[in-house]
């Protein structure tokens, strides 16, 4: 799947005219989730704005809890419902646990897949091994894998498997949850460039090749920063800097 280089995460957004902004500023893709409790906002949101349904990637989650067949099938459309639309372009499994057993919950997908309902199968949070037994039941294709991706937890195995087979990898909680301004390497380098730590950890995420970061963001300020950090070229050496940053800091764990 073809993903614009940043998206909105919206997790904790509770005010349709922070989407609505979002569009405005030109963002094209939203990330929403049943069990962040705003499907609604994200459709009033894209409801309020000019920007042409077309031209926006929206994606959703489905639960844990509804991971059996009828439950995919039957949250999936109040997720719409909550949304106000008739389909969304990419419905992920959330995380694998509780009721995921990929024999029966990725078939459901499928079937969604294959009528049009969704775009595409995205997955999340998921290991090396879960992505294979998936890729293994799954008859459509892995559409993006949604895990988290910052300078203090760096995934790498992740990524090349993302690569090897060809798509995204989508970095939620890009700016390490509100401490990239604790990270040493990336306050050095946002100061040598006159910038914010922030804008240095989303420039360093969009320099992978393969990678769309999804930050959360409410002011118009800050949305436009984080469209902005895009255009900020770090160099190998800083790039390198970040990588070397030690990755033992998983924020959201299962």
């Amino acid at each position: 799947m073809q993903l614009p280089p940043i998206g909105l995460g919206t997790m904790g957004i509770e005010d349709p005219d922070t989407i609505a902004t979002a569009l405005e500023c030109g963002y094209g893709h939203l990330d929403t989730a049943q069990i962040y409790g705003n499907e609604t906002v994200v459709g009033e949101g894209l409801a309020r704005s000019s920007v042409p349904r077309e031209d926006v990637v929206v994606a959703t989650k489905v639960w844990a809890d509804s991971l059996a067949p009828d439950d995919v099938h039957r949250t999936t459309e109040e997720s719409l419902e909550r949304l106000g639309l008739e389909g969304v372009d990419l419905l992920y499994v959330h995380r694998p646990i509780e009721a995921y057993e990929p024999e029966r919950t990725l078939p459901a997908f499928d079937e969604l897949y294959d009528e049009g309902t969704i775009g595409g199968v995205g997955l999340s949070n998921f290991s090396v091994a879960e992505l294979e037994t998936a890729a293994d039941v799954l008859e459509a294709p892995i559409a993006a894998h949604q895990v988290e991706y910052h300078p203090l937890f760096q995934p790498e195995d992740l990524l090349a498997h993302a690569r090897e087979n060809g798509y995204p990898l989508v970095a939620y909680s890009p700016l390490a949850n509100g401490r990239a301004g604790e990270i040493d390497a990336v306050v050095a380098i946002a100061e040598r460039h006159e910038t914010t730590p922030e804008a240095v950890c989303l420039a360093w995420l969009a320099a992978k090749d393969g990678v769309v970061p999804i930050p959360k963001a409410s002011s118009r300020e800050h949305l436009e920063a984080n469209l902005e950090a895009l255009e900020l070229e770090l160099e190998s050496d800083e790039l390198e800097r970040i990588d070397a940053v030690e990755r033992t800091e998983e924020l959201f764990p299962e």
